[in-house]
């Protein structure tokens, strides 16, 4: 692998002044790539290593069209697409109501689609581009969040649409599922219940949860010539959680 193997390349990413949005930023600059950060304002913009900024929200249908194509107007049509915005909420079934599924939905599904359409569509004219979705290991199996499951089940199958009907035209889409990571969207879990990354320990095959480099490090692999010949994947990077379940071993079977 170069240590510069984006040189050239324009990277957009969504999400970006997030958790694992900052850690996708931070590498794939340091790999060469000019990147392009969106986000809900420009102060979750700051980070000196984002060469372009944009700001929308996602649950924003008017706006979102306006700003793909100020996007392709100012930065050209990006060569990688790094879909990672996305938010819940609603923990249990007993949390949904019409506003939170339409909420969920909107931001973690339609919002997604409704932005990376034109992008996707932009990228197979001109006859090549790489997208990467970052999707949930809810959308693989039921860990609670079942409108925001929902959506990134959603999310899995767009990006496989994308991958059969744009691959003729170069562009590949892969999905990458994170697991837990410990970033701040977990600070209101651990407000309630500082035991709780005790517990989940439990869950991990790896005895851990995983961070947001390892997560931008499988991203960066499915955005890159390494993937040349993958498309249409769904990677979990999730310590080994949706492999099975560690404490049927453990409590049933006695390890």
């Amino acid at each position: 692998m170069s240590d510069k193997e984006f040189q050239g390349k324009t990277v957009v990413i969504t999400g970006a002044g997030g958790g694992l949005g900052s850690a996708l930023v931070a590498l794939l600059a340091e790999r060469g790539a000019r990147v392009v950060g969106c986000d809900q304002s420009m102060e979750a913009l700051s980070n000196p290593a984002i060469a372009s900024r944009h700001v929308f929200d996602l649950t924003d249908r008017a706006a979102l069209e306006t700003a793909a194509a100020n996007l392709v107007e100012r930065d050209g049509v990006p060569d990688i697409l790094v879909n990672n915005a996305g938010w819940t909420r609603a923990e249990t079934l007993v949390a949904l109501n019409a506003a939170s599924i339409e909420r969920e939905l909107d931001l973690n599904l339609t919002g997604v689609m409704t932005f990376a359409d034109p992008l996707t569509k932009a990228m197979a004219k001109r006859g090549g581009g790489s997208v990467v979705f970052v999707s949930s290991v809810n959308a693989i199996a039921h860990f609670g969040n079942p409108a925001y499951a929902a959506a990134k089940a959603g999310i899995n199958a767009y990006a496989k649409a994308l991958a059969v009907e744009l691959g003729r035209s170069g562009v590949r889409a892969n999905v990458v599922c994170p697991g837990s990571i410990r970033t701040a969207a977990w600070d209101h879990r651990l407000e309630k219940n500082p035991d709780i990354l005790g517990k989940l320990k439990r869950l991990y095959p790896l005895g851990r949860i995983v961070n947001a480099k390892e997560v931008a490090e499988a991203v960066a692999f499915l955005a890159s010539e390494r993937a040349s010949g993958i498309t249409g994947v769904v990677m979990p990077v999730d310590a080994g959680l949706t492999a099975g379940y560690l404490p049927f071993i453990d409590d049933i079977l006695g390890g």
